[in-house]
């Protein structure tokens, strides 16, 4: 049976309220140790002075990295998310501003504004998208960085005729079971990531998320519509080589191109 129950959820808070802030930092996935490192080390290293996160979340990434002394503040809609992160370590040291990553403005610019972990596909249009850069240009000295980490959609696994992707399915646990799967639209470019997860009694629950994919050459135009240009585009965190196999990337623009 799939159903749902009574959660007390925000709607102001969207895709991300109570319900699903309070098992978002559960281990594994994002969450692991090692990941989370890899992540924070290539961003203090591009940190020249104060950094922003747009949708900052419950500070996986923000906590840690104010953790080592850099000035980290961060742009959050839900604030479901955001009010986790002052009890992380380095958490409160994270000035938090509640609000939309495409129009919300803090005072002061910044030497590495970045965006991980696909967040700029929640943004489902593409002129939205468009204002997340400009809104990311805005707040750059110049010089200053603007790093997106976001996955490649898997449409080389669609035939013809086919719309859905699994990515994920663990049944038979015995502490229920989950299946994943992304369904595409590639005409609009958006898609819908989905969750069923059941619980060991078999009640089922059903989350369904829309996103939009942009392949990185569009990011690039959208760069270059808010003035900034290609400074690096790795396939991992690791640095390592962007390629047609990658399934990832991780690129960073430079503020100071004229437009």
């Amino acid at each position: 049976m799939i159903g749902s129950a009574n959660t007390g959820d925000d709607p102001a808070d969207g895709w991300f309220p109570e319900s699903v802030a309070a098992g978002y930092d559960s281990p594994g996935g994002a969450n692991v140790p090692e990941v989370v490192t890899s992540v924070v080390d290539v961003l203090e290293d591009l940190a020249d002075g104060p950094v922003l996160e747009f949708a900052v979340g419950t500070g996986r990434i923000a906590a840690p990295l104010a953790g080592r002394g850099v000035p980290v503040s961060g742009i959050e809609l839900s604030r479901a998310m955001a009010a986790r992160l002052a009890s992380k370590p380095g958490g409160a040291a994270v000035k938090v501003t509640i609000g939309d990553m495409t129009t919300t403005r803090l005072a002061g610019l910044f030497s590495l504004v970045y965006l991980v972990y696909n967040t700029i596909s929640n943004v489902t249009t593409q002129d939205g998208q468009v204002d997340v850069f400009r809104n990311a240009a805005a707040h750059l000295r110049p010089g200053g960085l603007f790093l997106v980490e976001v996955g490649l959609p898997d449409l080389r696994r669609l035939p013809p005729g086919q719309d859905i992707v699994p990515f994920a399915m663990t049944p038979g646990a015995a502490d229920g079971g989950y299946v994943g799967f992304d369904q595409y639209d590639i005409v609009t470019q958006r898609f819908t990531s989905n969750h069923v997860t059941v619980s060991p009694d078999g009640v089922g629950r059903f989350r369904r998320i829309p996103f939009r994919y942009a392949w990185p050459a569009e990011m690039d135009l959208m760069a270059r519509i808010a003035g900034l240009k290609l400074k690096h585009r790795w396939a991992d965190w690791d640095r390592s080589e962007f390629t047609a196999e990658s399934t990832k990337h991780v690129s960073i623009w430079e503020a100071g191109l004229s437009t």
